[in-house]
């Protein structure tokens, strides 16, 4: 069969200019342009002696099949096929310049067994893992400093088998931090597309201090009740666009992130340039986009347009603390759909832990140019609940043309503590700390 492979040469080069000239809501539309070839090289995982009957542990069949078409890497590359059928295996590392090829019901499992998982050290922008101190389990399918990779098919499934971890992590019996399906480290040229993730053991995609990654037409699902389980987390990684996708998970389908407190500050990588667009989110216990509140590189320059929100605890959620310094600014959001959303603005200064008592309760983040627009809402428990802080207020945030309808049961729609902004054309009337220009009250921020 035909195989699908990016190029992503002179048009990725060009991307930083685009972005810059004409914003982050345009860098899926220049992702979206890429050429597409074929790889000139294709084997299939069975060639590696991979049996696909849901049973038989395939981690070296995956090993070897990419140590092989490493070979291929200055030869135009080449790509992995895994045909029908369930493939069982643990955690394994893809090369660059490779394309991973799912077909229609093809299934790669993931194995339930602790010990078929690599153990890897805490991220450095971190300084542990966030389920508890120490090392983590690495990421079913990972790759570390890579370029041109695509994992692909024509909709395949990749499943997670998470209901394992997620009892050991709401049990206290983890010996190390949960594993995600997909995490990208240090790489470039990243494309996930056309498969179907279910049951993640917590995120589903990680993309950390990555660049240029392209994530289109994927289905990522897990249970509400799954602990802490969130969707796509794009983490100290620029020229990111996510679209034409659906993410139902237990906590955040959509999280940015940046490192925790001082590890985040001294490691300094932002999260930046991103283009969030067609997206139906559900996150059950948590947020449908949250930013934060491991924010300490900084987030900002993000582009969300063309949602639907709903059965989420919030709809969109900036979280951070004292301690985290970074900042959170110019995002902006527009043309959402919410229902039955819990609340649906939620910005909180005081979220969250800390990774140890080494952080400078001093350093105080920065929350500001924040743009929402054109949303609306049913079936919506609370408009919005900001809080800031008070050492650093939230400030510069502008609120028009939303229309939220609350539950009759509401006594409040807004909650406002230190934060400035405008409004214009809000229903339900927020609080009156929106409703005036930050400029005239010295809080606008740089």
């Amino acid at each position: 069969m035909s195989v699908v492979i990016i190029l992503i040469l002179a048009l990725t080069s060009l991307i930083p200019i685009y972005a810059k000239v004409l914003g982050a809501g345009k860098i899926c539309d220049e992702l979206g342009r890429i050429s597409l070839s074929t790889r000139p090289h294709s084997v299939s995982i069975t060639d590696f002696g991979a049996v696909g009957d849901g049973k038989t542990l395939n981690t070296l069949a995956f090993q070897n099949a990419v140590f092989y078409l490493m070979s291929f890497a200055d030869k135009g590359g080449a790509q992995l096929y895994v045909p029908p059928g369930n493939w069982l295996t643990g955690s394994f590392s893809l090369t660059s310049h490779l394309t991973l090829f799912l077909e229609n019901g093809a299934v790669i499992v993931a194995s339930q067994d602790p010990s078929h998982w690599e153990v890897v050290d805490p991220l450095p922008s971190y300084g542990r893992g966030t389920d508890l101190p120490g090392k983590r389990y690495k990421s079913l399918i990972n790759g570390n400093m890579l370029h041109d990779v695509v994992v692909t098919g024509d909709n395949g499934t990749i499943d997670g088998q998470g209901l394992v971890w997620w009892d050991r992590f709401t049990s206290h019996s983890l010996k190390y931090n949960r594993p995600h399906l997909i995490e990208f480290l240090s790489s470039k040229n990243v494309i996930v597309s056309n498969l179907t993730f279910l049951n993640a053991p917590a995120y589903t995609i990680h993309s950390i201090y990555s660049s240029h990654v392209y994530i289109h037409k994927i289905l990522a699902h897990s249970s509400p009740e799954s602990p802490y389980t969130i969707g796509i987390v794009p983490d100290s990684s620029n020229y990111v666009c996510i679209q034409n996708s659906t993410i139902n998970v237990g906590y955040d389908a959509i999280s940015l992130k940046s490192g925790w407190d001082e590890y985040g500050i001294a490691y300094s990588r932002p999260t930046e340039n991103v283009h969030i667009r067609n997206v139906y989110l559900r996150g059950a216990s948590g947020s449908s986009i949250s930013f934060g509140s491991e924010m300490s590189g900084g987030i900002s320059d993000v582009v969300v347009d063309n949602a639907h929100m709903h059965n989420s605890l919030t709809g969109i959620a900036f979280r951070t603390t004292k301690g985290r310094g970074g900042y959170i600014k110019e995002i902006d959001i527009s043309n959402i759909d919410m229902s039955r959303i819990g609340t649906a603005i939620v910005a909180n200064g005081s979220f969250g832990s800390h990774p140890d008592d080494k952080y400078d309760a001093n350093a105080l983040p920065l929350v500001s140019h924040i743009r929402l627009s054109n949303i609306s809402g049913e079936n919506i428990g609370i408009a919005g609940k900001l809080f800031g802080i008070k050492e650093s207020p939230f400030s510069a945030v502008a609120l028009s043309n939303i229309a939220l309808s609350t539950s009759s049961g509401s006594s409040v729609s807004w909650q406002c503590s230190y934060v400035y902004g405008s409004s214009e054309s809000v229903i339900p009337e927020p609080c009156p700390e929106l409703k005036r220009d930050d400029d005239a009250y010295g809080r606008a921020a740089v």
